[in-house]
């Protein structure tokens, strides 16, 4: 509170409120000025006006600069431009030169690339950037201090930024009380602050930074049509360990100067939280933009005045302020940048509608499934199209994600729309942002325009470009050197920088630089056809029997290599290679002629010849570990076949205890109508999904499903991912085959009842069918398949092994997931307890699953690698429906960032490794084949064309 001449001006440092009053005057005053009041009568209206004048000259530039503020624009820090010396610098950093690098710059739209060029990273920023090299001049400057690095050629980027992320607000591992992502509270909260609920502590921190993210933006859930504001990070650690710290601009701790976030959502989140419709949805969108209009328009009057000098006007009058919807205000003063989680055309209608009606912009739709159909509406936002912050290839979990596209990007670039790939972490994990990119990439988005959608793009529009995202003289230190093209297959880092200070602690070149043809850009397959069927069809083109020719005999040409299942007992895959491209010929579904087929010949019987362009051919794939074919959606009810009805357990009753019978136990995952039963998971199949059908026609023809339940999950199917329907011939591969059971925390009763149920179900007979089934365990005939990630939880399963095998029964037992399998790898092997790992790549999502092992670059080998060096049977699967399209690049990228995984081995982990841990046979005569065209299985150049399937006697080609 300042005091001057008779005046109070009243000023809130954190509000920025202000009120102009006059001091009342206690009666000793004035009984103090009686004998000038008697003197002069007039002299207490001079009094007045002197009072008046004075708190107009000493207080209104404190006005005039509140109102200044509010028509300011988001500008960078004062003195930015020149600065020499960042505001995140952490006092002691080595300057570090990197000389003959390849420099993706980020600039001229994504095309400029230096080479040979060397970049010198002093003080938190980009000091230098030459094409000629400055070593002897940068040790001149810096003397013993500077640490130089020869890149060796390698390619160099800016740090990959993470326009939508949730790191820290909901952290990992995820504990009770930790998950700070959505409030509860209301509908439209523009004053929360993700900044508050960020925890320092996430584990995904260091993960996502070795995956080369060296900053996010990090939102407030979707929960709310109005979540709140979101905070762009480093995520790096700092000295001071805080939340604050963290912050780009910390600086203007809360972007007082910069750019400010705000998180809205429409469509279903918000309608399901709130129990409405998006009618209430965007009827509470105008409402609080209404509290931030009229706010805005009491300022505006109030500045109005203020600049015209009608201070007479103001006295005893508060600056208008309002601390909930202040944000609002700067919304409409277009000083936000708007992160709107929209999915469908009629959400980004009602949001477009919205923009126009108040007159703010939104700079990009998030998630944004269906922006790809509706390109056109995007431009009538008000302040000009948003970017779509998307996903590659997630999409169908829910209704709004249904119509969702791999070739969306494409689409949208070019049709003007900028694209971001985003994470949604920990939705999809951010360390393998790039692999969005990548993917979109695969999927025809152009190579700079994917680089950029990971750097420069959200830096962009975040309004934080002049310091991250490029890598230009004055920018932040952020940048990333990489083993390979960042646009090839598990490209990785080899050293991370934050601020000019070296994030990962192992020696920058730890691994061998991969293969030359990883070193440029990979040439990718021509999906233009594809793009425009999913655009005429709303994202819904037919993958059915209908989009297939079915052929009975083929000449294909040009056939580089052919892979091929080793023996009927499912050991391995071999490899025939042709050096100069050769033939191979399909008569009636079955390889009649490899190498040395007369073309000629066969054309005149009438053969279909087609060229594969150094394609190859290679057993389908065999997927597990997700819910495929049973179900269309995850998150719609009505769609899938659900979870396994639950009846009262009674695992933890004390009449239990150490007494209860099989079929009381059994009631734990099994309803009483159906007890002693085991669920089928062929029961609940449904064909012609869209999961299934993508799968198919991205090498997947086989897919293994376990019913969805806790305890007792119950008996696997496997089935042919193109078929039509269950009656189809060969449709359903194994009717029932492995057991299914469950062993977690996450249940309601406790690990060790569960250890000791399983226990008493193999050991004590039954003559219920669960017992027969159990009767099959006992002698080995079909394995039990135990999903379990804690490594103690599979340690007492080991026992659980050893005590029935000295019981007299040779049981088969397969873990799936195994997150923890490493730390009893030879214990594994010696109980000849095979995994499948599920997913591949290890995240510490939860706390049983927290110890993981990080793999390259935090860890010289990864998860993979390493059960196999202990001689663990190890098979790779997938968590999610969706990903099961992806399981050639899982598998794809081991055989990659692993120098003992040939190219046979990673094709064994995702066809005859998954079924000899399941117990499924698929003879080798009658295995479906996929063509390949423009290249090998794991090569982004190469694409799927095709099925050869002997049991059915043809071979369909993608028309």
């Amino acid at each position: 509170m300042d005091v001057h001449d008779g005046t109070v001006f009243k000023k809130s440092s954190k509000t920025q409120k202000f009120a102009i009053t006059r001091v009342r005057f206690r009666p000793v005053c004035l009984l103090a000025l009686a004998p000038l009041l008697l003197l002069f009568p007039d002299s207490l209206a001079v009094l007045k006006a002197v009072g008046n004048e004075t708190l107009l000259e000493d207080h209104r530039e404190h006005v005039l600069s509140r109102c200044a503020a509010l028509e300011s624009k988001p500008r960078p820090p004062p003195g930015f431009e020149t600065r020499t010396v960042s505001d995140r610098y952490d006092v002691g950093t080595r300057p570090i030169l990197i000389h003959n690098a390849t420099i993706w710059t980020g600039n001229n739209e994504g095309f400029e690339v230096l080479q040979k060029t060397a970049v010198l990273l002093a003080k938190g920023i980009i000091a230098r950037i030459s094409e000629g090299s400055i070593l002897q001049e940068a040790r001149s400057t810096y003397g013993p201090d500077l640490d130089v690095i020869d890149a060796n050629g390698a390619w160099i980027t800016p740090g990959l930024v993470d326009l939508h992320s949730h790191i820290g607000v909901w952290p990992a591992p995820s504990l009770e009380g930790s998950d700070d992502t959505n409030s509860l509270h209301g509908i439209t909260q523009p004053w929360l602050r993700a900044l508050d609920g960020l925890n320092t502590h996430d584990e995904s921190y260091v993960l996502t930074i070795a995956g080369g993210v060296t900053s996010a933006n990090i939102l407030p859930g979707s929960a709310n049509a109005i979540a709140g504001q979101a905070f762009p990070i480093k995520l790096r650690a700092t000295p001071e360990r805080s939340s604050s710290s963290k912050l780009i601009e910390r600086s203007e701790a809360l972007n007082v100067t910069g750019w400010r976030q705000m998180k809205y959502a429409c469509g279903e989140n918000p309608a399901r939280t709130y129990k409405g419709t998006r009618m209430d949805t965007v009827w509470a969108f105008r409402a609080a933009h209404e509290e931030g209009r009229q706010l805005v328009q009491k300022q505006d009057q109030f500045c109005s005045l203020a600049k015209a000098g009608r201070w007479e006007k103001l006295q005893n009058k508060q600056f208008p302020e309002d601390l909930k919807w202040e944000a609002l205000g700067d919304v409409l003063r277009g000083k936000v940048k708007v992160h709107n989680h929209c999915y469908e055309a009629v959400d980004l209608d009602g949001m477009v509608r919205l923009t126009n009606e108040f007159n703010f912009s939104i700079a990009a739709f998030h998630h944004a499934h269906e922006t790809y159909l509706v390109p056109d509406l995007l431009k009538k936002t008000w302040g000009g199209a948003p970017a779509a912050a998307m996903f590659a290839t997630s999409a169908r979990y829910k209704r709004e994600a249904f119509r969702g596209s791999e070739f969306a990007p494409k689409v949208l670039a070019e049709n003007g729309i900028r694209v971001v790939m985003k994470s949604d972490h920990p939705g999809l994990n951010s360390r393998f942002l790039l692999f969005e990119a990548q993917q979109a990439h695969y999927y025809g988005l152009p190579a700079n325009v994917a680089l950029s959608s990971v750097s420069t793009t959200p830096a962009e529009i975040m309004g934080l470009a002049h310091r991250i995202g490029y890598i230009k003289k004055g920018h932040d230190a952020d940048i990333v050197i990489w083993d390979a093209h960042p646009l090839s297959l598990s490209a990785t880092p080899t050293q991370v920088f934050v601020d000019g200070i070296p994030q990962l602690s192992s020696s920058p070149f730890l691994h061998p630089k991969k293969p030359t043809q990883l070193q440029t850009i990979p040439k990718i397959p021509d999906f233009d056809k594809e793009a425009k069927e999913a655009v005429r069809w709303e994202g819904l083109p037919p993958l059915g029997r209908e989009s297939r020719e079915i052929k009975k005999n083929v000449v294909f040409t040009n056939v580089s290599i052919v892979w091929a299942r080793d023996h009927d007992d499912c050991v391995g895959i071999k490899r025939q290679e042709f050096t100069n491209g050769s033939v191979v010929v399909v008569t009636d579904g079955i390889i009649s002629c490899t190498a040395s087929c007369k073309v000629a010949e066969y054309q005149t019987l009438g053969y279909t010849l087609v060229d594969l362009d150094g394609g190859v051919l290679a057993p389908g794939f065999t997927t597990f570990g997700s819910p495929l074919g049973l179900g269309e959606m995850r998150g719609e009810r009505s769609t899938k076949d659900g979870d396994i009805l639950s009846s009262e357990s009674p695992l933890g009753s004390t009449e239990v205890q150490g007494t209860a019978s099989i079929k009381d136990l059994n009631t734990f995952s099994v309803p009483k109508l159906v007890e002693g039963s085991v669920v089928r998971a062929v029961d609940g199949l449904q064909f012609e999904t869209r999961d299934a059908l993508l799968a198919y026609r991205y090498g997947v023809t086989t897919a293994v499903t376990a019913p969805n339940g806790e305890f007792i999950m119950g008996l696997a199917t496997t089935f042919q991912t193109g078929a039509a329907h269950g009656l189809e011939k060969n449709a359903i591969i194994q009717n029932t085959g492995s057991l299914h059971v469950r062993l977690s925390y996450a249940l309601d009763a406790s690990v060790s009842t569960q250890v000791t149920a399983l226990r008493c179900l193999i050991l004590k007979k039954d003559d219920s069918e669960l017992g027969s089934v159990l009767n099959l365990i006992r002698t080995g005939a079909i394995p039990l398949v135990v999903h379990a990630d804690n490594a103690d939880i599979i340690a007492s399963l080991i026992r659980v092994k050893r005590e029935v095998h000295d019981a007299g029964f040779p049981i088969k037992v397969t873990i799936a997931g195994g997150t923890e399998a490493h730390l009893l790898a030879d214990e594994l092997a010696e109980a000849d307890i095979g995994v499948i790992l599920i997913p591949v790549r290890s995240f510490p999502g939860e706390w049983e699953r927290r110890r993981i092992i990080q793999g390259p670059p935090l860890t010289e080998k990864n998860l993979v690698t390493i059960l196999m060096e202990h001689g663990v049977s190890v098979a790779i699967g997938v968590p999610s429906a969706t990903s099961a399209r992806n399981a050639r690049f899982d598998a794809g990228w081991i055989a990659l960032e692993s120098s003992n995984i040939s190219t046979s081995k990673a094709l064994a982990l995702i066809t005859t490794n998954v079924e000899k841990l399941l117990g499924v046979s698929i003879p080798s005569g009658s295995a479906d084949i996929v063509v390949y065209h423009g290249g090998n299985v794991f090569d982004f150049s190469s694409k799927v064309v095709g099925v050869i399937s002997p049991s059915r006697g043809e071979v369909e080609l993608w028309r």
